[in-house]
């Protein structure tokens, strides 16, 4: 869990890192890297193509707020000059300070940052709209793109990844392109821009300015690749932390009963101790960036201020250049720490866009067929002819399975673990399709229904029930969802359900939290077949209902689904073999053939594998053979 908690978790800024501009704003978590970069870009460029008139005023907007940006310390330079000027002149009665002239520059520096600021503002809306149109039309297609995924994708992926390509992914990318592209552009615009300007200025004060970048390159690689190794360990700790909490909070009933505290607490303690110890590193290494950043922005500082001092005082530049030098070098390092920052984050980005895209390029289930059949006219008589079928194709789980199942009748499966009893009830309802042979709904092939319509035949009840946050009335009415509420409580009635509901407070407007925990897990069941009820389908499938209650409740469910049964085609998946005595016809399943088939007291009788079954249960005549 602690792995996997630390692959999904996006690149993020340290609590006490670096906040403005300069170097040290370059991020030091770990930085995700996609596989394939290359290919990668190339399908979100095609995801960013209907928009590139929107991108391309964009860009002109950032690099038109980048140039008025730019152009100010220069013209504010002017300003200084003038001023400076005229102090003299008013010094030696030779004149005295323009101040209109100087009002005048203040009027077109205050025009051009106005300027700045509303093409910045604009080229931040648009790029905002297109990166949520963007990222809202990818969360639709993986929307779809689960619908249509086959099962098997799911039994083989972990729903955590699958959320997180929703959310952390896909958020990833949009705070990407709203910043990312705008702040590449303008960054490497400011850089070539002010580069120019200063060297227009005193190309060898410039080139004393450019000596403090591999200085500072240098370091921050140095500190970058210290403080990355904690950071990662800080990650998996966190991971490890978080499963720990979850576990032991989520099972403390089991950790109390074995009195597993101390050594729970103990674990804790080690990972926490280890977290203090890498945490601790961490910060401190992103923490030193910027004062380091800060000496070394202050070194070439004073440096400048010497050169620069000694030019103006030889006549060599005004004393208005050298204020607009001096602002432009402060200004040379923040488009450098943006860049760094910035790639990182969109490293991070496509890395995320290649999980996705992975998804989206994920093997579909078939089509439904064009000329499906109409579910309305079907009955439920159920054929198998020759079932072959294995999740790897070299390992098969069902051989030849073949069974007729009459309408109306109720068919339990039963065997031990492995026999292929859940795998029948997945080809039924065609979460995975059969290898080899034909499953038949009134003589059609299943195939050759739609899948909706086709599951839309059978009502299930499991014995992992599933209910959701919401009333108990909504949950019962998840099986027909425009059903009244007279037709709910009817549904109610007949699963058994409605007495133990109208003596909660609230009665069906009971509100089930989270767990559902508020109700006893005999009580969920009712409600499950209630739900079954109110969906009044013509088959159903039972997967072993009453075998986590106890006996008094099991009676109360077994009514229930005889009810729920009556006239209805049944396939029950038997744990417990006691509550299938009274089944049409019984399948025993071994290795994926069925061994033995017929009545409770007919297979009782032959003295087969499922008298061994049953007298290992209840007469203990055998060791028990596990059958979950």
């Amino acid at each position: 869990m602690a792995d996997q908690q630390h692959n999904q978790a996006p690149a993020q800024r340290p609590q006490n890192a670096p906040r403005g501009g300069g170097p040290g704003m370059m991020m030091s978590m770990p930085v995700r890297k996609a596989k394939d970069f290359k290919g990668t870009f190339k399908k979100l460029m095609l995801r960013l193509k209907p928009y590139r008139l929107k991108i391309a005023v964009v860009l002109v907007f950032a690099l038109a707020s980048t140039v008025f940006m730019i152009a100010g310390p220069k013209i504010l330079g002017q300003a200084t000059q003038l001023l400076y000027e005229g102090i003299m002149a008013r010094i030696t009665n030779a004149g005295d300070i323009d101040f209109e002239a100087i009002g005048r520059i203040a009027a077109i520096m205050l025009g051009l940052y106005f300027i700045s600021a509303l093409f910045n503002y604009l080229q931040g809306f648009i790029m905002t709209k297109v990166a949520n149109d963007i990222t809202y039309q990818m969360r639709k297609d993986v929307r779809a793109k689960v619908d249509k995924l086959p099962l098997k994708y799911f039994d083989t992926h972990n729903y955590g990844d699958v959320l997180s390509h929703i959310t952390n992914d896909i958020d990833t990318i949009n705070q990407s392109l709203t910043q990312g592209i705008t702040s590449l552009i303008t960054s490497m615009a400011s850089i070539l821009g002010i580069g120019v300007m200063m060297f227009s200025i005193s190309w060898q004060m410039a080139l004393v300015a450019m000596l403090v970048l591999p200085l500072s390159s240098f370091l921050i690689r140095a500190i970058m690749k210290k403080s990355q190794q904690y950071f990662k360990e800080q990650q998996k700790t966190i991971g490890r932390l978080n499963g720990q909490v979850e576990e032991m909070y989520g099972n403390h009933l089991i950790v109390k009963a074995f009195n597993g505290e101390e050594q729970a607490v103990a674990a804790f303690s080690k990972d926490n101790e280890t977290l203090y110890g890498t945490n601790w590193k961490s910060q401190f290494f992103s923490g030193i960036m910027q004062p380091i950043m800060m000496f070394i922005g202050n070194f070439g500082y004073v440096l400048i201020a010497v050169l620069g001092g000694f030019f103006a005082a030889t006549g060599r530049i005004l004393l208005g250049d050298l204020q607009a030098f001096i602002q432009y070098m402060r200004q040379f390092t923040q488009p450098i720490g943006q860049i760094a920052a910035q790639s990182n984050a969109f490293q991070s980005a496509i890395a995320g866009a290649e999980k996705v895209f992975a998804l989206l390029e994920e093997t579909e289930e078939d089509a439904d067929p064009a000329d499906a059949r109409d579910r309305d006219s079907v009955a439920s008589k159920v054929s198998f002819r020759g079932i072959k079928f294995g999740y790897e194709p070299d390992t098969p789980v069902i051989k030849n399975f073949t069974f007729d199942v009459q309408p109306g009748q109720k068919i339990a499966i039963v065997g031990p673990t492995g026999a292929g009893k859940t795998t029948i009830v997945k080809l039924l309802m065609r979460f995975y399709d059969v290898q080899d042979g034909t499953i038949l709904v009134d003589g059609t092939d299943i195939r050759n229904f739609k899948r909706n319509d086709l599951r839309s035949l059978f009502g299930m009840v499991l014995q992992d029930t599933w209910l959701y946050n919401g009333t108990i009335r909504e949950n019962i009415r998840y099986g027909l969802l425009d059903a009244t509420d007279k037709m709910v409580e009817s549904a109610a009635q007949t699963a058994q359900v409605d007495h133990f509901v109208k003596t909660l407070a609230d009665g069906y407007e009971t509100v089930l939290n989270e767990e559902s925990s508020n109700i006893s897990s005999g009580q969920k069941q009712l409600l499950t077949i209630a739900r079954a009820i109110l969906a009044n389908p013509k088959m159903l499938i039972l997967d072993e209902a009453t075998s986590s209650v106890d006996t008094r409740m099991e009676i109360l469910i077994q009514k229930a689904m005889d009810r729920l049964m009556e006239g209805r085609t049944s396939f029950i998946i038997a744990h417990r073999l006691s509550t299938i005595k009274n089944a049409d016809r019984i399948l025993v399943m071994d290795k994926g053939d069925i061994v033995e088939i017929g009545t409770h007291e007919e297979l009782l009788a032959k003295g087969g594998f499922y008298a061994t079954l049953y007298n290992a249960q209840f007469e203990h005549l055998e060791p028990a053979v596990t059958t979950a």
